[in-house]
């Protein structure tokens, strides 16, 4: 008797020399299940190198299958993927691009969560960072507004850090170490 797996649709469906497999959106869809978010992005990187992705067809996927365990796992490495590195500030440019060239994970860049924007987020960790420097953040009101921001921030499960650009100046090893240690924390908790 043959095995039929759950919830495959026509779609879900393909042929390699004549052997029934899963379609390669299905595929992707099955694996953001087991796979970390960076071991994800790099087969969608690959799978993009061998012509194999069809954005359109693995959006329809997550959306027929959205109480699927994978679903909001592929649906932010494919936030992440899609979306191009964009910074307000050349402090954000310089800090993405050292970050990367530490060997951390792209982040996205002005992503709104609940209403406000942080300036850098991990999605599929609920992770941010926020850069400051004295001219955006340095009056009284702009304290208050970042505090509320951190609170609501932290009531939506989202772990948001503050860093400086003083710094960062001074420490950025020091800060992208951290930064390190605090995203494999959070990529511990969500396995």
């Amino acid at each position: 008797m043959r095995h039929r797996a759950r919830n495959l649709v026509e779609e879900d469906r393909a042929l390699v020399d004549g052997i029934p497999v899963t379609s390669i959106a299905r595929t992707l869809l099955d694996l953001a299940w087991k796979l970390r978010g960076d071991q994800l992005r790099r087969v969608l990187a690959r799978a993009e190198d061998l012509g194999l992705v069809d954005l359109e067809a693995i959006h329809e996927v997550i959306e027929r299958n959205r109480g699927h365990h994978g679903a909001k796992r592929l649906r932010h490495a494919l936030a992440i993927y899609e979306r191009p590195i964009w910074t307000r500030s050349e402090f954000e440019r310089r800090f993405v691009e050292y970050l990367v060239e530490w060997g951390l994970p792209r982040p996205a860049t002005g992503w709104n969560e609940v209403g406000h924007e942080l300036d850098l987020f991990w999605p599929e960790l609920d992770f941010g960072v926020e850069l400051d420097t004295w001219e955006t953040h340095g009056t009284r009101d702009a304290f208050e507004r970042d505090h509320d921001r951190d609170l609501e921030f932290a009531l939506a499960g989202i772990e948001a850090i503050r860093v400086s650009e003083r710094q960062f100046q001074r420490e950025p090893d020091a800060i992208a170490t951290k930064i390190a240690r605090l995203l494999d924390r959070r990529r511990a908790r969500s396995t």
